[in-house]
């Protein structure tokens, strides 16, 4: 989806060592590894977790209510990222410090928000453990659930911490 963030130019991966990573390299390491990956991996959770919900719709184990969590999660997620994108990456890559400061401390309410319906995720499925004898569409769903969880953290960690600090000071 590079047309997404097309504003950023000559990107290069944030560096491996100690050193702080430049705005430039976390903006594209978050669109690149997050932003896109989030885009492709939520609709097929989602995918999964309406085809569970309907072949175990029986099942006392079996997820419920599951599938439509996930797309308010997407839902909501998709909103902000296009903010993150039209506005605030494009304005702390042209050195807005004092205009950015309350967009970001708009992002990270929104963070706390996304923390919220993760616990919900995980209470909703059972912490993504599956039955012993769950199906393989059932495990992937949980698997899949667990990957976003992870990379939800990481990704607003890597905002929180790394990235708005530096417009912040």
């Amino acid at each position: 989806m590079l047309q997404s963030w097309a504003f950023l130019s000559g990107f290069t991966p944030p560096p491996r060592s100690g050193e702080p990573a430049s705005a430039e390299a976390l903006i594209g390491h978050v669109l690149e590894r997050y932003h896109d990956v989030h885009r492709a991996e939520f609709p097929e959770a989602i995918r999964l977790a309406r085809k569970v919900e309907a072949v175990h719709a029986g099942v006392a184990e079996a997820p419920r209510g599951l599938a439509d969590h996930l797309a308010l999660m997407f839902d909501d997620l998709e909103a902000h990222q296009q903010r993150e994108e039209r506005v605030l990456f494009p304005a702390m890559l042209n050195g807005g410090c004092m205009v950015v400061r309350h967009p970001i401390q708009r992002m990270m309410a929104e963070h706390e928000d996304v923390e919220a319906q993760l616990a919900t995720l995980r209470q909703l499925s059972n912490g993504y453990v599956a039955p012993d004898d769950a199906c393989r569409t059932w495990r992937a769903l949980y698997a899949a659930c667990r990957k976003l969880d992870e990379d939800l953290v990481e990704h607003m960690r890597i905002e929180n911490e790394e990235l708005f600090p530096l417009f912040l000071g």
